[in-house]
């Protein structure tokens, strides 16, 4: 099951890049909406071999994913690939430059079924979709607004 999404975002490629990558606010952000993450790594700067282990709830169940950062070449992208017991995801962060103060950011999430028992879970989100999906691209929207605006309080609110 396939999710994209992308957005053009009013700030330089570099600023974008830092907050896109800044996995310490994506953590609180995780734990603000009931998650518990433990990192697992202890990298000083993130990249290749950040890994965290999540909890959380989801469909009345306790779930737990590994998160680990295998790709990560600044400013352009970064993939995450996540593993549970039955659900593996790709997630990939892409940013291109299209001026000296716009940068596209896309964002592409696969999750693929190890079960059956995950293939009928899989299933059954695929007949959401498309409340999904727009519950993904308001996310990212959100997440991409708010760098822009950050990007302009940087800049005197300009």
């Amino acid at each position: 099951m396939d999710f994209s999404t992308r957005y053009d975002v009013e700030a330089p490629i570099e600023f974008v890049w830092t907050q896109a990558a800044n996995f310490t606010v994506l953590e609180r952000q995780a734990l603000r909406r009931g998650a518990d993450v433990e990192r697992k790594d202890n990298l000083a700067t993130p990249g290749v071999g950040a890994e965290w282990d999540i909890r959380f709830q989801f469909r009345s169940k306790d779930r737990e994913v590994n998160a680990k950062i295998t790709t990560f070449d600044a400013p352009n992208r970064y993939t995450v690939i996540s593993t549970s017991g039955s659900i593996d995801g790709v997630c990939v962060v892409d940013l291109v430059a299209l001026s000296p103060k716009r940068t596209r950011l896309t964002v592409t999430l696969d999750l693929t079924a190890k079960s059956l028992g995950s293939r009928l879970m899989l299933q059954s989100l695929k007949m959401a979709k498309s409340g999904l999906n727009k519950r993904f691209e308001d996310r990212v929207a959100s997440m991409a607004s708010d760098i822009q605006d950050r990007y302009r309080a940087t800049q005197g609110g300009a």
